[in-house]
């Protein structure tokens, strides 16, 4: 799952949709959904209840952010606590901010670099 913050603006969903729409094509096999913090449907829980219903047996989440500020490092891992209650059979597992992982480290300065 992708985890994002939202916006009233319906575009800003974009990005987040074409990483996803990406990694389908990568591994058609693996579902991935997204989910929002905020002001953007849908939110985490009925994106976890999709990803059960679908037969999701394990489920690890992607904060789509650019560092841990506030709701990355409080916020997330607290929906995530309140999740595992909900569903102590499933597995959770929360991984840190996307952009503190050196391969997208590198790729976002390359692409800054114009490589």
């Amino acid at each position: 799952m992708l985890f994002a913050h939202g916006s009233r603006d319906p575009g800003w969903r974009m990005p987040i949709e074409a990483v996803a729409r990406r990694m389908r094509e990568m591994k058609p096999d693996v579902l991935v959904a997204c989910a929002y913090l905020e002001l953007t449907e849908p939110d985490l829980p009925a994106c976890v209840a999709g990803l059960l219903a679908e037969g999701a047996q394990a489920i690890t989440i992607w904060p789509m952010f650019l560092g841990s500020g506030r709701h990355a490092r409080e916020d997330l891992p607290r929906l995530v606590g309140e999740l595992r209650g909900r569903y102590p059979r499933i597995e959770f597992l929360l991984q840190p901010a996307i952009a503190e992982h050196r391969e997208v480290l590198d790729a976002m300065a390359q692409a800054a670099l114009g490589k």
